[in-house]
C-alpha cells in the first residue's frame, strides 16, 4: 500500500514539476511544457534548430505525429527521398570515387598535360598571353577526350548541396552534414584538395554524422581532401629501418647520383618534370599544420591543456600518411598496381580506399605524447592510437559539446548544459545521436530566451526562405550566388576554422540589406531558375491592401511569434512604393562609402528602369512577402 501511495505521488509530481533526466538516456523526453511552451511553440523551435527552415504546414504536421517520434525519425535519417534523389540523379560526379574523379573533372593545367601527353596539342602551339587561345586549346583537348572542368565539379558540389537543404525529407542529417563539415573544414580554394571535397563530404561526413566522433575524426584524417589540405600527405620522415636500408644500398645510391646528373641536361626529354620531382623531394620533411588543427580545431580546443611538443609528437606520429597515387597512366599509380600484397608489406605500404600509408617515411622513433608513451614501431597503427586518445580526451568532450550547444541552443550556452553534454559524449564514446537526445532533454534548449536566439547563416537564410515560400528551385546556382553577395561563399572558406557560429560575425548593415535585396528579388521573381507561387502560400487569395498582407503573410512565413512588434516596424516600408530602390542605394551605399549622387541615380536607374514600368512590376503583396523575408524577425532561428 505504501508503494503504490509512494507511486501515485510520484506521478502526479512528475507530472507538474520539472524532474531532472538521466543525461545519458535514450529516451527522448522534453521538458517544454515546464517552459510554458505549447506543442505548436515547440514544434516550430525544433524545426526552427534541427532543420534549415519551416514549411508552411509542417507546425502541425509534427504535432499530430508527435514531438519526439518526428525526431526519432529524423535521428533515423529514414524518411524516402524520391523526389529528391530524381533531382540529383544527372549528377554524374556523386556517383564517382575519386579515382574517376581526378581523372575526369581536371584543373587547367591537367587538361594541358593531357592534351599534351595523347597529342591532342603540341606543346609549342600554347601561350600565357594569348588567354582565347589557351581557352581553344582547352576546350579541343576536352572535346577530344571526354574530360571536364574542375568546375563543373565545384557546380555540382553547390547545387546538391543547395537541393538536399531546400527538399530533403531528412532534414536533421543535412543540418548536421553542414555543422561537421565545417567542424573538420576543408576548401575549394586549395588546389590540391579541390577534387576530393565532394567525395569528402560524402564519404567522410555524412556517414557518420550520427555515430561516435572518433569514427568521423579519422574518416577525415584519412581522406584525400583533409591530406591535401592541411598538408599531411607531405609530412614525411626518414627516421626508420626502411629508409635507412634504401640511403645505404648500393644500387639505389647509384641510380640516385644518375638522377642527379641528369639535372644539368637541358636536352633531355622529360627533365623539367624530373627537376620538379627531385626539389619536391629535397623539400620534405615533418609538416604540424594537420596535427596543430586536429588538436586546436578539431578535438581539444586552444585551452584543452596540450603543448608544442605535443603537436609536435604528434605530426611525427602521423608521417607517412598520404594519398594514393590516382593518376591513369602516372608513373606512381603504375607502380602501385605492379605490386602485389606481398611487395606492399615489404616496402611497408598500406593501402586502404584512397588512403596510403608509407612506413618508409614513417618516424618509427620514440614519442610522447600527452604524457602517453608511443614506441614508434607500430606504424600505421600508432597514428590510429593517437587519433583516438584525442577522440576519448576530456577537454574534446568539453569542446565539442560546447561547439554543439552554441550551434544548436545558444551563442552563450550555459554551463550546466555544457556539462552534461560533455558527460553524455563521456559516457556514450561520443556518441552523437546520444548527445543530441541529450540536448532536448535539457531544460535549457526549451528556455524562452534560448528561442529565436540564434541569427541564420546566409546560407540559412535564403534555404529557410525557399522552404518557407514552398519555391521551386531549377537553378540552385543562383542561390548559391546570392549566399555569396551575403557573406557565406559556401566550400570556399579557407581558413580551416570553418564559418564561424556567431551573430555578430554575420551581422551588419550591408548585411541586412543584402538580405532585404534577397527577399525582395525571391518575392519578385527576380532570381533566375527560382520561382515562388505566393497567392497559392496564401489559399489563393490575394490581400487587398499592403497591411493585409503583412498581416496575412507574417503569420504563413513566421509561424508561432508573436508579431504585433515586428508588424509595426515593417508598417511604414509595405506602404512606401520606392522600397526597392532605397535598399538597393542604401546596399550599394553600404559596400561603397564614397558613392555620389550619380552613383546613387545610377543604382537607382538600374533597379527600377522604366519607373512606370517598374511600378507596375512589383505587386503590393510581393514587395510585402520581400519586406518579411528580409526583417530582423526572418533572420532568426
Amino acid at each position: 500500500m505504501w508503494l503504490k501511495r509512494s507511486i501515485a505521488v510520484f506521478s502526479l509530481i512528475a507530472s507538474t514539476a520539472f524532474i531532472p533526466v538521466d543525461p545519458y538516456s535514450s529516451t527522448i523526453r522534453m521538458p517544454y511544457q515546464q517552459a510554458g511552451l505549447s506543442k505548436e511553440q515547440a514544434a516550430a523551435h525544433l524545426l526552427n534548430r534541427f532543420s534549415f527552415g519551416i514549411q508552411p504546414g509542417q507546425i502541425d504536421e509534427v504535432v499530430k505525429m508527435g514531438l519526439e517520434n518526428w525526431l526519432q525519425q529524423q535521428l533515423e535519417a529514414s524518411v524516402p527521398d524520391t523526389k529528391l534523389d530524381k533531382r540529383l540523379a544527372d549528377f554524374d560526379a556523386l556517383k564517382m570515387n575519386n579515382e574517376e574523379i581526378v581523372n575526369h573533372y581536371l584543373t587547367p593545367a591537367q587538361i594541358i598535360r593531357l592534351g599534351i601527353q595523347q597529342k591532342i596539342i603540341r606543346n609549342d602551339s600554347l601561350s600565357n598571353t594569348d588567354r582565347e587561345k589557351y581557352r581553344q586549346e582547352l576546350a579541343k583537348v576536352m572535346r577530344a577526350s571526354g574530360v571536364k572542368p574542375v568546375q563543373e565539379l565545384h557546380r555540382q558540389l553547390v547545387n546538391q548541396k543547395v537541393l538536399r537543404a531546400v527538399y530533403s525529407n531528412n532534414q536533421l542529417k543535412e543540418v548536421l552534414t553542414d555543422f561537421w563539415f565545417n567542424h573538420f573544414n576543408v576548401s575549394l580554394t586549395k588546389g590540391q584538395s579541390q577534387q576530393y571535397v565532394m567525395s569528402y563530404e560524402r564519404d567522410a561526413i555524412r556517414p557518420h554524422v550520427f555515430g561516435n566522433f572518433k569514427n568521423m575524426l579519422l574518416a577525415t584524417a584519412k581522406h584525400p581532401a583533409m591530406l591535401e589540405y592541411l598538408d599531411n600527405a607531405l609530412s614525411v620522415s626518414n627516421d626508420n629501418e626502411r629508409a635507412r636500408r634504401q640511403q645505404n644500398n648500393a644500387m639505389l645510391r647509384a641510380a640516385r647520383e644518375r638522377a642527379e646528373a641528369r639535372l644539368n641536361d637541358t636536352t633531355m626529354q622529360g627533365n623539367a618534370l624530373l627537376q620538379q620531382a627531385v626539389a619536391a623531394r629535397r623539400t620534405q620533411g615533418l609538416n604540424e599544420n594537420y596535427a596543430r588543427e586536429v588538436m586546436e580545431l578539431h578535438t581539444m580546443g586552444v585551452d584543452g591543456g596540450y603543448t608544442q611538443k605535443d603537436v609536435t609528437e604528434l605530426a611525427r606520429a602521423l608521417t607517412g600518411w598520404s594519398v594514393r597515387p590516382m593518376f591513369k597512366n602516372g608513373p606512381a599509380m603504375r607502380l602501385i598496381e605492379n605490386l602485389d600484397e606481398v611487395q606492399l608489406k615489404r616496402r611497408g605500404l598500406i593501402i586502404d580506399g584512397d588512403f596510403l600509408f608509407r612506413g618508409d617515411k614513417h618516424d618509427e622513433s620514440e614519442k610522447i605524447i600527452l604524457g602517453k608513451k608511443y614506441s614508434g614501431t607500430d606504424g600505421y597503427e600508432e597514428g590510429v592510437a593517437v587519433l583516438n586518445m584525442l577522440a576519448s580526451h576530456v577537454s574534446t568532450a568539453k569542446f565539442i559539446a560546447t561547439k554543439m550547444a552554441i550551434r544548436f541552443v545558444s551563442d552563450e550556452p550555459s554551463q550546466a548544459l555544457i556539462k552534461a553534454l560533455t558527460n553524455t559524449y563521456q559516457q556514450t564514446d561520443g556518441n552523437i545521436k546520444a548527445m543530441i537526445i541529450a540536448m532536448v532533454n535539457h531544460p535549457d534548449f526549451w528556455s524562452k530566451k534560448a528561442l529565436r536566439e540564434k541569427i541564420k547563416s546566409p546560407f540559412e537564410f535564403a534555404i529557410s526562405a525557399l522552404r518557407a515560400t514552398k519555391a521551386q528551385v531549377m537553378q540552385p546556382f543562383q542561390v548559391f550566388n546570392w549566399c555569396s553577395k551575403m557573406g557565406q561563399r559556401v566550400y570556399y572558406y579557407q581558413a580551416p576554422t570553418g564559418f564561424p557560429d556567431r551573430a555578430n560575425f554575420w551581422i551588419n548593415s550591408g548585411a541586412l540589406l543584402n538580405r532585404m535585396n534577397f527577399g525582395l528579388a525571391l518575392a519578385t521573381q527576380k532570381i533566375p531558375g527560382v520561382r515562388v507561387n505566393l497567392l497559392a502560400l496564401n489559399n489563393d487569395h490575394e490581400p487587398e491592401s499592403a497591411d493585409e498582407a503583412l498581416r496575412a503573410f507574417s503569420k504563413i512565413l513566421l509561424p508561432e511569434r508573436d508579431n504585433e512588434e515586428n508588424i509595426k516596424r515593417l508598417t511604414a516600408m509595405v506602404r512606401d512604393a520606392n522600397v526597392e530602390e532605397k535598399i538597393a542605394v542604401a546596399a550599394a551605399k553600404a559596400k561603397n562609402n564614397n558613392m555620389d549622387e550619380e552613383g546613387e541615380e545610377e543604382t537607382r536607374r538600374q533597379v527600377t528602369g522604366d519607373k512606370e514600368d517598374y511600378k507596375k512590376e512589383i505587386t503590393s503583396m510581393a514587395q510585402v512577402v520581400g519586406i518579411i523575408i528580409g526583417s530582423p524577425e526572418f533572420q532568426r532561428k
